[in-house]
């Protein structure tokens, strides 16, 4: 006889169909709170932890709000004939699921590819929209919450619209559209022709002459700043506006004309470097929320309509649930209809805030509007999203609050140190039962896939971005803008060129990258063992990157990695390192034991070419260097502005916008920046058509 027994306790399962509606209701609710208040942490403090936190809320808060409709329409059955009243709270509940579905204004998008899912959003708007309406239908002849139901179904509608919107928008299909201008056709050939040929058989005296549009050597500058603007914070969002609408079509690999490149050269050759630091980060700012919100959509004339009407629908609603007699509905249920509406209130309140204080705004607010209370205080508010220089003063509590709610980008820059790594990662001559923990622990990592994200969480860090550092980077590439006065010759200025050929021959771009990163460290610490720290510091801050950025330009890098890693690992394993011979500072140790072998013989003539390895290739290329003395660390500081200037122009567009939901990168600053000087291959449009006239007469 088959046993009868559930395995699940009758108790757990009337606790699950008593509170799993509800519970979903309030996590719905929740995922939303979490959202529109941590998603802009993503860009100002974007560690691993706030990134799974904001990932697994968005993945969640979709799945919660569909599930919750599926169990209010399967719970109305249940519901009906008790006598409770309960089917029209369970009918007023499934539009503030609409609501959720739409999300926060902060977030639409996790990362560039969710954009492109806009179509099975709008087939969701469709599809949820009618089991909404399915469930009021079911509760509707004794209904009588259904004022408030139909208007939180208008306001949910609404807002499940307006996701849809920003998606479509921001899909690059779509973005690039929106940016292309009308089609030229050009003169029209055809019909000058015609009158060209039916003037020659009436034998008149006929002639086309040509008229070139202005070229490239007749160049006026349009666009300027007026004096004090680069100390106004409302000016210098309206320039970033300005060039945001240009310049955003770099995401989707548009080319530029010769007056937009002139235009935006003169203006950055004008300023200083702080200034165009401010302006790059409103600009990037710009490209991220019109990428990953719902900016676009509620900043325009139609969404500023519908957002006042959603909020008002969701106020009115509230009234007259207030007004409402509730003695038939359960207390607690009550109690989470008011905080399903106060949620509401306050989610939509939040947004209005974050939609006044944006750049957005401040883009569109006119000049005459200046000496208003609203600008002083929009003016007040982007004082304190100013960039923060880190000094020796800046250590205080209101500091980093500061920083942490208001600045626009992490401005830091990341770091990886294959030295250190190496060290850690080598197998132990003689290890202990707690290594071999540790390698076990590793093999079980690996076999799961998680040990390069393991790499990333324990070996990656990340220096703030001092004012020095960009200063030198954008002397540098103004310096290098100076030389390219025209398209052509910028093509020719592409960086990883000059300065690398007068110290490498014949060495690819990712090789170059390891060799400098290995030289770097080598120099760095021989002169921490000499006692001139100070005198490379901050130039070897200047020199210090994360390799992993040149994945993506070329394929070999991954492969020239990993074994410089191993070999790297395989010599510190050989040696003393941790035996307590190293007197206490490892990697200067290592350094020194690397630099301490014989190369006369180049290693490719003793390994072959069969390993990729250049960890030896970056002793010789130390050793040189250090012969160079003090004035190493200039030449190092100069190939590093090439090789990150390399790095910001070949790799591809896609990966500087995936970067801006990260807490952005130094590379796509640079890259921005680059562009603004006119250095690069985005400027290919030199003149414009040339205009026919026909002439008749002599």
């Amino acid at each position: 006889m088959v046993s009868s027994i559930n395995p699940i306790p009758k108790s757990v399962k009337k606790l699950w169909e008593r509170w799993n509606l509800r519970g979903f209701i309030l996590l719905s609710l929740t995922l939303q709170t979490i959202l529109i208040l941590g998603a802009p942490f993503r860009k100002r403090a974007p560690n691993l932890a706030i990134i799974f936190i904001i990932w697994s809320s968005y993945l969640l808060a979709d799945w919660a709000a569909n599930f919750a409709i599926g169990l209010i329409s399967n719970s109305q059955g249940d519901a009906r004939g008790t006598g409770d009243n309960n089917e029209d709270l369970l009918a007023f509940w499934a539009p503030f699921l609409l609501l959720h579905l739409g999300g926060p204004d902060t977030i639409t998008a996790f990362a560039l590819e969710d954009n492109t899912l806009w179509l099975r959003h709008f087939l969701g708007l469709i599809f949820q929209v009618i089991a909404a309406i399915y469930v009021f239908i079911q509760s509707f002849p004794t209904n009588k919450l259904w004022p408030s139901t139909i208007l939180l179904f208008l306001a949910g509608t609404i807002k499940y619209a307006e996701r849809t919107r920003g998606l479509y928008l921001a899909s690059l299909d779509n973005f690039k559209e929106s940016m292309l201008k009308k089609p030229d056709p050009g003169p029209n050939y055809a019909k000058l022709m015609e009158e060209y040929s039916s003037k020659k058989e009436a034998k008149l005296p006929t002639h086309i002459e040509l008229t070139a549009e202005r070229s490239k050597d007749f160049r006026t500058v349009t666009y300027v700043a007026e004096k004090g603007d680069m100390e106004n914070d409302l000016a210098m969002v309206r320039h970033a506006y300005h060039f945001y609408k240009i310049f955003r079509g770099l995401i989707v690999d548009l080319i530029f004309s010769f007056h937009e490149r002139f235009e935006s050269r003169a203006f950055f050759h004008d300023i200083e470097a702080e200034a165009a630091f401010r302006l790059i980060a409103i600009e990037l700012n710009f490209v991220y929320e019109a990428l990953f919100t719902k900016a676009v959509v509620v900043h325009s004339r139609r969404g500023c309509i519908f957002r006042a009407i959603s909020f008002t629908a969701v106020s009115i609603a509230l009234g007259f649930f207030y007004k409402l007699e509730k003695h038939d509905y359960h207390k607690f249920d009550v109690g989470i209809t008011y905080t399903l509406l106060f949620g509401a209130l306050g989610l939509d309140s939040i947004a209005l805030f974050m939609l006044i204080f944006s750049d957005w705004t401040v883009a569109a607010l006119k000049k005459s509007w200046q000496n208003f209370f609203v600008a002083a205080m929009l003016k007040k508010y982007l004082s304190f999203k100013r960039p923060n220089w880190p000094t020796n003063t800046n250590t205080s509590c209101l500091i980093w609050i500061k920083q942490i709610l208001f600045r626009r980008w992490y401005e830091s820059v990341s770091a990886f140190n294959l030295i250190d790594y190496s060290l850690k990662e080598r197998e132990k001559m003689s290890p202990n039962i707690f290594d071999y923990l540790g390698i076990a622990y590793i093999e079980i990592i690996y076999l799961m896939g998680l040990k390069d994200l393991r790499d990333k969480m324990k070996y990656r860090s990340s220096t703030p971005l001092t004012k020095e550092l960009w200063e030198f980077i954008f002397q540098e590439l103004k310096s290098k803008s100076l030389l390219a006065d025209d398209p052509e010759t910028a093509q020719e200025n592409i960086f990883g060129k000059r300065t690398l050929k007068s110290c490498i021959e014949d060495v690819e771009y990712d090789q170059s990258i390891l060799l400098w990163h290995i030289a770097t460290e080598f120099c760095f610490n021989k002169d921490v063992g000499n006692n001139k720290k100070d005198e490379g510091y901050d130039k070897k801050d200047e020199s210090n990157t994360d390799p992993t950025l040149t994945s993506s330009v070329a394929g070999i890098g991954q492969i020239r990695f990993r074994d410089t890693c191993a070999e790297a690992k395989k010599f510190f394993s050989r040696s003393e390192l941790g035996s307590g011979k190293s007197g206490g500072n490892e990697q200067l140790v290592a350094c020194e034991r690397i630099l301490g072998v014989n190369t006369e013989v180049q290693p490719v003539a003793v390994k072959g070419d069969r390993s990729k390895s250049v960890l030896f290739d970056a002793c010789i290329l130390a050793k040189q260097l250090m012969e160079l003395k003090e004035n190493k660390w200039e030449l190092m500081s100069k190939v590093w502005v090439e090789l990150l200037s390399y790095t910001a122009s070949h790799c591809r567009a896609n990966d500087h916008a995936q970067l801006l939901g990260k807490g952005g990168e130094l590379v796509t600053f640079v890259w921005l920046l680059m562009a603004h000087f006119g250095i690069g291959e985005q400027f290919q449009i030199n003149e414009g058509h040339a205009r026919a006239k026909l002439i008749v007469g002599k």
